[in-house]
């Protein structure tokens, strides 16, 4: 058995009905990346925000583009509970690959886009961006390199998101390039 599902199983361990619970709303949050899409979208609307909202923005579309359209298909790696089929699922199964973990990715990237735009929306992100990803394990859904995986991809797309619009902003774009 690989240290992963050592990691894994272990985790299963520590299952009880209230963490269950939790764990299953922490991970709905990040499900299609929806409270960093709400987010991203409330920073847009605000004009003092408007330029972190970009960055979130920009980031998110590139750290979806390298997940779930490149890295996913690119890798194709089966799910944990499609090799371990005895572990009862909380959620339902998902169709595609198992790496690297989007939720994760996709939470990292909106903290990284946040810690590089110098929000300090930047540390409640990070914890529920920790807590989106351990749930992915708790849920027997990713693989621990999966998780890792997405938390490197999305620092790197919310820095490659912060560099593309500080290219923006020194073209002078109205509305974006004014306000930090």
């Amino acid at each position: 058995m690989s240290i992963e599902f050592k990691i894994l199983d272990f985790i299963q361990t520590l299952h009880t009905p209230v963490l269950d619970k939790i764990m299953v709303g922490v991970t709905k949050l990040g499900d299609v990346g929806i409270i960093w899409i709400i987010l991203t979208a409330i920073l847009l609307i605000i004009p003092k925000t408007r330029r972190t909202g970009g960055v979130m923005l920009v980031a998110l579309v590139v750290q979806t583009v390298l997940c779930n359209v490149i890295l996913k298909n690119l890798f194709a790696r089966t799910r944990p509970y499609d090799v371990n089929t005895t572990v009862q699922l909380l959620v339902p199964k998902l169709h595609d690959f198992s790496f690297p973990s989007g939720h994760t990715s996709a939470s990292f990237t909106a903290v990284s886009a946040l810690y590089f735009s110098k929000d300090k929306l930047w540390k409640p992100a990070l914890i529920l961006a920790c807590l989106i990803a351990v749930s992915r394990l708790y849920l027997y859904v990713h693989y621990p390199t999966d998780v890792l995986g997405g938390l490197l991809l999305g620092v790197l797309s919310g820095y490659i998101g912060y560099k593309i619009m500080e290219k923006v902003k020194n073209k002078g774009i109205p509305g974006i390039s004014q306000r930090k």
